[in-house]
């Protein structure tokens, strides 16, 4: 097979610095995760940064993960809260339609349960929708809100149906999305049992195939924001099962 000088030179990376080594991290949570792909970046000869290009070559890189693999941490181009008109904080957002963590003393986050997903409200009367023009909205219903004191919680404002509460734009996405993966695609480093021992390689991926993805509920929002902190941590992940069907070729 022959293959391209950058490509050639991402394999002759990871066959002298990679293959075979273990980084002495268990990725078991998204610290270690870090840990682990920061050493991988060293090891490739990535310099860490936070530009919106890819990683290597004209190609995005990508670590072994437990379950799941990132896209990006994109936060919305709107959010509710950041509309004077409706009257509440960061916090506030949180407080009403997020969730309280009683092992981190009631600290509210808008993670796990609260998170919406496409195609289906959760018990917080929350869903994502794409609109006509590929725009994605977290979407919020108090009509479909489960939760029994939802009257205490909701401000009367606020008691709405289809109320948007986060908004990313289709220009938004599609330019951080094909930045990183639509120039020559993408590589994966695998690992075994700890041990890095396969380089695998994705087609560029564009905008108008990622949505569709999103569409079906392949890729999903996870957000991770909570109380305390004020990055968003928007992250748009997919299982690791769906990306092993993305890959073209293994070396």
């Amino acid at each position: 097979m022959t293959i391209s000088a950058e490509k050639a030179e991402i394999v002759k990376r990871f066959n002298e610095n990679v293959r075979g080594k273990r980084t002495g991290v268990m990725t078991t949570n998204s610290a270690h995760d870090g840990q682990d792909g920061h050493w991988l970046e060293q090891q490739m000869g990535i310099k860490a940064n936070a530009s919106n290009t890819p990683d290597l070559f004209g190609y995005e890189m990508k670590n072994q993960t437990t379950s799941k693999t990132t896209f990006g941490d994109w936060s919305a181009d709107y959010y509710i809260y950041k509309d004077s008109s409706n009257g509440i904080s960061r916090d506030n957002f949180l407080t009403i339609f997020g969730k309280p963590n009683p092992e981190k003393g009631g600290r509210c986050s808008w993670s796990g349960e609260p998170c919406p997903k496409i195609n289906v409200t959760n018990s917080f009367g929350q869903t994502l929708i794409v609109d006509s023009a590929n725009n994605i909205h977290a979407i919020y219903s108090f009509s479909k809100d489960t939760r029994a004191n939802k009257k205490e919680i909701i401000p009367l404002l606020l008691q709405k149906e289809d109320l948007t509460l986060a908004k990313w734009n289709e220009n938004s996405i599609r330019v951080k999305l094909e930045n990183k993966f639509n120039q020559k695609g993408w590589f994966k480093c695998v690992k075994q049992g700890g041990v890095y021992i396969q380089l695998a390689f994705g087609n560029p991926i564009s905008f108008d195939v990622w949505i569709k993805w999103v569409k079906t509920g392949d890729v999903f929002f996870d957000s991770g924001m909570f109380q305390g902190n004020s990055r968003n941590y928007s992250q748009w992940r997919a299982n690791n099962t769906f990306w092993d069907k993305l890959i073209c070729e293994r070396y």
